[in-house]
C-alpha cells in the first residue's frame, strides 16, 4: 500500500502484483453492477486476482472501467502468487497496469 503524507484517504494506492486500486469518494454516475468478485484473470497462469469473501462486495463498472465497492468492514484480495491485503469498507477504482511498447500500450500480462 502506498499513501500520500497528507493522509488523505484519497492517496491510499494498493498494489497487488499488476493490478492497482485506488480509494475514492463516490462512483461515476451511470455505473451498473456487475456480479462476480474477480478483479482480473491471469491469462498466462490462469490465477486470478480476486476477493475472498464474495458476499461482502459489489463490483461495478462503467464503461471500460472497473470498480469495487466494499461493503463489510474489510475485504480480503487473495491471488495465489501474491500475499493477500485487507482492503477497509469503501469504494475503489480498480485498473490493469499497462506496460508501453514502442507499437502501443498494453496491459500487463500475469
Amino acid at each position: 500500500m502506498f499513501k500520500n503524507s497528507n493522509n488523505s484517504e484519497d492517496n491510499i494506492l494498493y498494489r497487488h502484483g499488476d493490478v492497482l486500486i485506488r480509494y475514492i469518494a463516490n462512483l461515476p454516475v451511470g455505473a451498473q453492477k456487475r456480479l462476480g468478485a474477480t478483479l482480473a484473470h491471469g491469462e498466462v497462469t490462469g490465477h486470478s486476482h480476486r476477493i475472498q469473501q464474495s458476499d461482502a462486495v459489489q463490483l461495478w463498472v462503467h464503461g471500460s472501467e472497473l470498480f469495487l465497492e466494499v461493503k463489510e468492514a474489510s475485504a480480503t484480495l487473495v491471488h495465489e502468487e501474491h500475499r493477500a491485503i485487507e482492503l477497509p469498507q469503501g469504494l475503489y477504482r480498480v485498473w490493469k497496469q499497462r506496460e508501453y511498447r514502442p507499437d502501443a500500450y498494453v496491459e500487463v500480462i500475469d
